[in-house]
């Protein structure tokens, strides 16, 4: 690097490849005034080489988890570097924090010294043996889920291809798809469930470790939310039910009486999402038949929306960042990764032509431009936002593209398709809901059995969910939190979507009034990374961080509204 400290042919894969530079940094001597932040630098430069190592390999992993090789690749960095990792962690946050120096340092470097002393105050060494643990669980969850296919109409399909089956206004063809993914994700019930178990012992013990009596206020800390509470989070979900819970049953009870059925069963409605068939016959929307033309007509959505986006977005398709369709042994869902040494987004999806998967494009996107905005600044710490605003990228993305999404539909698609995300908005905050209040009862409570988990699980779908018919399926409906991945790879990741999805509708009413201010306060906001705390990224672009039925019904109502003009 420029810096000189580590050369570019660095292997940040091994540890014997990293130690040297480890020790460098704990024992050099910092005798100059300047001597504090050159290690700062240096320590971040490090960070990036090893934090691009380890996400490469699992990206390897999620886009090959059949692959024996890739695997134990991923595993070996997460037993034989992560630890020796958190131990260098440890003990380079105590020298950096503990120095004469430190608060000499100019204010850019508060937020990260706040951070570095909560990681010193919960960390324990005998923590990381349960992490790795933790981590291989964790693995195995993404082997699982990656090997799900079923037999169809002749073919073998991923689960997420059979998503189109779904769409389909042949209800008897639903219903069969929405069988055969229900009977082979229930082969992997006991596992998972186990895993599960294994899990919350592993997180409850780390927390006990860390000096907190239970998990939910370890992770508080661990993920640094200084800025809302548990009881905010209480709050918010309050908030959802009295806002968002009653409009949902409203647009669901329209969707029963437009498809002319006595109840809604799991396979004319999506639970997660609002999402389903389309209630007035029509075939299911498919703004793309393969990968490339979804490529391309993203691109010219971008490339309208603003000539910085669209340049942003075919940089990563020039340099290969991309890995979109659907296959056997890929990992199911969709993220965006940062490749921290060469400052280049990845984005990684399961395409199989539907809306849905189009929606996950824009989404992803909405990370990669973040963090290209962010990408010149300094320090690695600098440029990781909190996920609660690099969410807010994201959503607001999803919810800006609309006006451009004649690329992919005819008008009258593009309508329909509209008033689906704006409908599924409503629906998807008390999903998000669901899962925060579970893994909030999850983890206050970890001596509880897998018959009190089902109970609560059911007794918070009745509080949130809709009105679906599980009849013949109520075994089923009590393990249906198992399709929620968060819940087993990044625990208490989720209440995130809501804080974020209220500050992308408020950057959503910006754009509507005005489309280049929208952008302009998109990119301002973006370009702060991890630099402010968190309400000042909400208030950078001109956004408002708030939990309360006021706050939240006054965005709800502008939703409404948006739902009614489009219905006009």
């Amino acid at each position: 690097m420029s810096s000189g400290f580590i050369t570019e042919d660095f292997d940040a894969a091994q540890w014997e490849n990293i130690e040297p530079y480890a020790d460098d940094l704990l024992n050099r001597e910092l005798n100059c005034s300047g001597c504090l932040e050159t290690l700062i630098k240096d320590s971040s430069t490090l960070a990036e080489h090893v934090s691009e190592a380890g996400t490469l390999l699992s990206i390897a992993m999620t886009c090959d988890t059949e692959s024996e090789v890739k695997r134990h690749a991923y595993l070996d960095f997460i037993e034989n570097v992560q630890p020796r990792l958190s131990e260098f962690a440890d003990a380079f946050n105590r020298r950096l924090a503990e120095h004469p120096a430190v608060s000499d340092l100019p204010p850019r470097y508060d937020l990260m010294i706040k951070c570095i002393r909560t990681d010193i105050t919960i960390f324990r060494e005998e923590n990381i043996p349960l992490q790795v643990e933790e981590a291989k669980l964790e693995t195995e969850h993404s082997t699982i889920t990656g090997a799900m296919t079923v037999e169809f109409e002749g073919e073998e399909k991923t689960l997420p291809q059979m998503a189109i089956y779904l769409e389909n206004i042949d209800r008897d063809l639903r219903e069969a798809a929405w069988r055969a993914v229900v009977e082979r994700m229930s082969r992997d019930t006991e596992r998972l469930s186990e895993i599960y178990d294994e899990q919350i012992r592993i997180r409850h013990r780390i927390a006990v470790n860390a000096g907190f009596d239970d998990y939910r206020s370890y992770i508080f800390e661990a993920k640094h939310r200084y800025d809302y509470s548990m009881d905010d989070c209480l709050e918010f979900h309050d908030s959802i039910e009295r806002v968002c819970v009653p409009m949902m049953h409203e647009i669901q009870e329209h969707r029963r009486g437009a498809l002319g059925v006595a109840t809604l069963r799991p396979w004319d409605v999506s639970e997660k999402s609002g999402g389903g068939v389309d209630i007035h016959g029509r075939p299911p929307l498919r703004p793309f038949e393969d990968v490339g033309r979804l490529i391309t007509g993203c691109s010219s959505v971008f490339h309208r929306m603003s000539p910085e986006l669209g340049d942003m977005f075919d940089m990563l398709r020039e340099k290969d960042s991309l890995d979109l369709e659907s296959r056997k042994g890929k990992a199911p869902g969709g993220y965006q990764a940062n490749l921290e040494k060469t400052r280049i987004p990845f984005i990684f999806m399961n395409a199989a032509g539907t809306h849905d998967n189009l929606s996950t494009m824009l989404h992803e996107a909405g990370h990669a431009f973040h963090s290209c905005y962010s990408s010149d600044l300094d320090l690695i710490e600098e440029r990781n936002p909190p996920l609660e605003f690099a969410e807010v990228a994201s959503m607001s993305m999803e919810l800006m593209s609309q006006p451009d999404w004649g690329e992919f539909y005819s008008d009258e698609e593009a309508r329909r398709a509209k008033l689906d995300d704006l409908e599924k908005i409503v629906c998807f905050l008390p999903w998000m809901a669901t899962i925060d209040a579970f893994q909030h009862w999850v983890y206050a409570n970890p001596e509880h059995t897998r018959q009190d988990r089902s109970e609560h699980w059911l007794e918070l779908r009745r509080r949130f969910g809709p009105r679906t018919d599980w009849s013949g399926f109520e075994e089923l409906k009590e393990t249906s939190w198992q399709s929620q991945l968060h819940l087993f790879q990044v625990p208490f990741y989720y209440i995130e979507y809501g804080i974020a999805q209220l500050g992308a509708l408020q950057l959503w009413q910006h754009h509507r009034k005005d489309a280049a201010d929208g952008l302009a306060r998109y990119a301002q906001a973006m370009k702060l990374g991890n630099t402010k705390p968190l309400p000042e990224l909400f208030a950078a672009a001109g956004l408002d961080l708030g939990f309360d039925e006021e706050h939240v019904a006054s965005l709800i109502s502008e939703l409404s509204e948006a739902m009614a003009e489009i219905r006009a």
